[in-house]
């Protein structure tokens, strides 16, 4: 039982294109083409780069960049959280074990 597309057209470097996707994935889909689109004119616009293919490889490295860079700082956070709720899991598991000694 396959889900029900929605066609939704996005301008990237004024083009026109139409893109099927989940309707409960529209909102991110546009998001996404209004940011590819926003970097693609940003690299258009230095004069450096000619070329729409040349454009849009460089912005897809620049976003991949973005990317990792985002996911290792997730990854630090995330471990310097879990490293955080085990301390907290041993100082509650001490505390508890202190009060059933009191209550002994």
């Amino acid at each position: 039982m396959s889900a029900a597309l929605t066609t939704v057209s996005v301008k990237i470097l004024d083009k026109e294109y139409q893109v099927a996707c989940p309707p409960e994935e529209v909102d991110a889909l546009t998001a996404a083409a209004r940011y590819l689109d926003q970097k693609m004119y940003s690299i258009r616009e230095t004069g450096k780069v000619f070329g729409l293919d040349r454009i849009a490889v460089m912005a897809a490295l620049n976003i991949a960049n973005e990317f990792l860079s985002n996911r290792h700082s997730t990854d630090s956070l995330q471990s310097e959280v879990g490293s955080r709720i085990d301390t907290l899991n041993k100082q509650i598991t001490a505390a508890l074990s202190e009060h059933k000694q009191l209550d002994l």
